[in-house]
């Protein structure tokens, strides 16, 4: 049996809310699945992904293919890092050091992205007030 790790759309028309879970490859989108890992929220700014991260690391042992978003959404809260940590077998310092390099890395570029944002909304609002009434 082919396990995949995917979402599954849950809530209300033009709310969508979607578990991951872990489901036969041949299930349909919304069927029966094995078990839920976690949950994903694209709607909060910024999105919510609560994941189970000792149940998606089984699966992912046991040769459960993720598909892309969700492969996204692992990589964004560093779940595949870690696993890669693992692969190479790095020494304890090391790995640990690599989590926290990335997870400087990834603050970094947060703070560049509201800075944008912030310079973006600032010029927007500049040209509003050059702008004559007619």
């Amino acid at each position: 049996m082919a396990v995949k790790l995917r979402l599954r759309r849950m809530g209300k028309k033009k709310q969508p809310i979607y578990k991951i879970v872990a489901a036969d490859a041949r299930s349909p989108r919304d069927g029966k699945f094995l078990e839920a890992v976690g949950i994903y929220n694209p709607l909060t700014n910024p999105h919510t992904v609560d994941i189970k991260e000792d149940r998606v690391n089984y699966w992912l042992n046991t040769g459960a293919q993720p598909t892309d978003t969700v492969k996204s959404l692992l990589s964004q809260k560093g779940i595949i890092l870690k696993k890669d940590i693992t692969r190479r077998k790095l020494s304890e310092e090391k790995a640990q050091a690599e989590v926290e390099n990335w997870q400087k890395l990834k603050e970094a570029s947060a703070q560049k992205k509201t800075v944008k944002k912030k310079k973006k909304a600032d010029k927007q609002e500049a040209k509003t007030e050059e702008q004559p009434a007619s």
